[in-house]
């Protein structure tokens, strides 16, 4: 069975993911990411699924999955049974740590942790303990004490000793073979076409479903609704055109990235950002002009 793409959303104003969720969740299905992962067991045992590694797990579980590595966690539980709380995940692009590693040579240290994260990584019950109160405090944390314990908790996972790789060395995620999944199929139309018109019974069609299913499937995937996503989208796109090029128009950056009302990119663009466009680009040009007075 070929994974599911999850589409993983890292908030406005923030570097990374940190999150929990309980059991039966909607992300707990054989699934594939481009982010790297820190997930941690709290509760339940099973059978968990990393490449082509099976294996048992507990309470105290820890793993890191690389990009694109399908994976899964699948709790022993009796079907009307419900855990409000069974792990907690951090998920971070490669382009963010990336670009961190750039600006801090220091986290050079990084790169055989993250290296062999590509087949996953399981590690010792005494750094998941180590690490256990630093996840317990990531999620609800903000600002400056956030940034602290990503940077604790993954220094801790490079001096961790006793880790063991899961998948083994010739397993390669071959995300493209993924796509031939239906609704990774569209997920893949929409970023292709973002900018065109599209409808919903085109993406069903797309992904062999009905439009009621898709829709279900969808919001299923990704967590929002189809107009929610494909608005993100264009938003997150218009804010790269205000930032690269300063000639553009606002009203021609609102029918280049794929609306067709001013007002309503406006409001949009309100809406997602806390501030509109003009705003934006003001706010981009203060910064701008105070870098180079410096």
């Amino acid at each position: 069975m070929e994974p599911d793409l999850e589409v993983v959303q890292i908030r406005r104003g923030e570097s990374f993911k940190a999150w929990s969720h309980g059991y039966p969740f909607h992300t707990v299905r054989w699934h594939f990411h481009p982010e790297y992962e820190i997930h941690q067991v709290v509760a339940t045992s099973g059978r968990y699924f990393v490449g082509d590694f099976i294996g048992q797990f507990e309470p105290g579980n820890l793993v890191l999955t690389g990009p694109n590595l399908p994976h899964n966690w699948v709790s022993d539980l009796p079907a009307d049974v419900a855990i409000p709380l069974r792990g907690r995940i951090i998920q971070f692009s490669e382009e963010f740590i990336g670009d961190t590693m750039k600006l801090m040579p220091e986290l050079s240290g990084l790169t055989a942790l993250l290296e062999s994260s590509r087949r996953g990584v399981l590690f010792s019950g005494n750094t998941s303990k180590e690490l256990a109160p630093l996840m317990e405090e990531i999620v609800a944390a903000n600002g400056v004490r956030r940034i602290e314990l990503f940077m604790m908790i993954l220094g801790t996972l490079c001096r961790a000793r006793g880790a063991l790789p899961l998948s083994s060395p010739n397993y390669l995620p071959d995300p493209s073979g993924y796509m031939s999944v239906g609704m990774n199929k569209a997920l893949a139309f929409i970023r292709e076409n973002l900018t065109q018109p599209f409808s919903e019974a085109d993406l069903a069609a797309i992904a062999g479903q009905s439009q009621s299913g898709f829709s279900r499937s969808f919001r299923r995937h990704t967590g929002m609704s189809l107009v929610q996503y494909v608005k993100r989208l264009r938003i997150n796109l218009a804010c790269q055109i205000l930032m690269s090029d300063e000639h553009a128009s606002i009203t021609d950056i609102c029918f280049q990235v794929g609306f067709n009302n001013l007002s309503n990119f406006n409001r949009q663009f309100l809406a997602e950002k806390g501030m509109p466009p003009s705003r934006f680009r003001r706010l981009l040009a203060d910064n701008i002009n105070a870098a180079r007075a410096a």
